[in-house]
C-alpha cells in the first residue's frame, strides 16, 4: 500500500511538471524566443548611487510627504509644539462628536493629557493598561486612534509604525479615524533611510510588525469599485509636528 501511494504521488508530480513546461513554453513561444532556462545575471544590487545621495532640505521633505499623502485622500495639518497637536486632537473630537478615544501607552501620547483636556463625555482608553481587557475590541469601538509615527518618509508619502505590547496595531487599524503625529525630526527623504534601520538591529530584535500607512484603507477588490475604509480607518489625519 505504501509502494502504490509513492508511485501515485510521482505520477502527479510528473503531470504537474509536464503541465508547467508546457506553460512555460507557450510563453516563451508567444514571446519570440527560447526558453530561458538559467537565471539571469544581475549586475546591480540595491539602490544606485545617486538615489543614496538624495537628500531634501526640511521645508521640501514636508512638502512633498504633505502632496503625496493628501493625493490618496488623507489630510495633513502642521504645528508647532505637542501642545498645539494636542489642541488639534480636542478640536477634531469635538468637530467629529467622538465620544471614545484609544491612544498608544507612550510617553510623548502620556503628555498631550489627552483625558484632561477633551470635552466631558468623551473616554480616552491607554493600549494594554490593564492586562484583562481585550484590546482589540476596544481598539474597534474607538471613534479615534491616536498614534506616534516612528518613522516618515517624503517620496512615498507613507508612515511607519512599529509593534510593541504599549503600541498595538489595532490601534492604527481599528479605529473609524486615525491620527498619526510626526514629529519633523522623524520625516526622512527616502524610504531607504528607514529600511536600513531594521537592518541594523537584525532580523532578532524586529518587532511583531512594521506598518506602512500610507493615507486611508482603499480597497477595489471587487468588479474595481473603490470603496474606502473596508481594512482600516476610513479618515486619517497626519499631524506634521516641529
Amino acid at each position: 500500500m505504501h509502494t502504490e501511494h509513492q508511485d501515485w504521488l510521482a505520477a502527479l508530480e510528473r503531470k504537474s511538471r509536464e503541465k508547467q513546461e508546457k506553460f512555460m513554453n507557450g510563453i516563451a513561444s508567444r514571446l519570440g524566443r527560447p526558453r530561458q532556462m538559467q537565471a539571469p545575471v544581475q549586475p546591480f544590487r540595491g539602490a544606485p548611487t545617486f538615489w543614496n545621495k538624495l537628500e531634501w532640505d526640511t521645508e521640501k521633505r514636508i512638502q512633498a510627504f504633505t502632496d503625496n499623502f493628501v493625493s490618496v485622500g488623507a489630510h495633513i495639518a502642521r504645528v508647532p509644539s505637542m501642545e498645539e497637536a494636542a489642541g488639534f486632537i480636542v478640536g477634531k473630537a469635538r468637530e467629529l462628536g467622538a465620544k471614545y478615544i484609544i491612544r498608544q501607552n507612550e510617553k510623548e501620547l502620556e503628555d498631550l493629557a489627552l483625558e484632561s483636556s477633551l470635552e466631558q463625555g468623551v473616554s480616552v482608553s491607554v493600549w494594554n493598561s490593564l492586562p484583562e481587557e481585550n484590546w482589540r475590541a476596544r481598539a474597534a469601538e474607538a471613534d479615534i486612534g491616536v498614534v506616534m509615527a516612528d518613522y516618515a518618509t517624503a517620496y512615498t508619502g507613507s508612515v511607519t509604525v512599529l509593534s510593541s505590547k504599549d503600541k498595538g496595531r489595532s490601534v492604527s487599524l481599528l479605529p473609524t479615524v486615525l491620527i498619526l503625529i510626526i514629529p519633523v525630526d522623524r520625516l526622512y527623504t527616502r524610504l531607504g533611510e528607514t529600511l536600513s534601520r531594521f537592518d541594523e538591529v537584525g532580523r532578532e530584535n524586529l518587532p511583531a510588525g512594521i506598518h506602512f500607512i500610507s493615507g486611508p484603507s482603499r480597497s477595489s477588490d471587487i468588479e474595481n469599485d473603490l470603496t474606502i475604509g473596508v481594512h482600516g480607518p476610513g479618515i486619517v489625519y497626519g499631524l506634521i509636528v516641529g
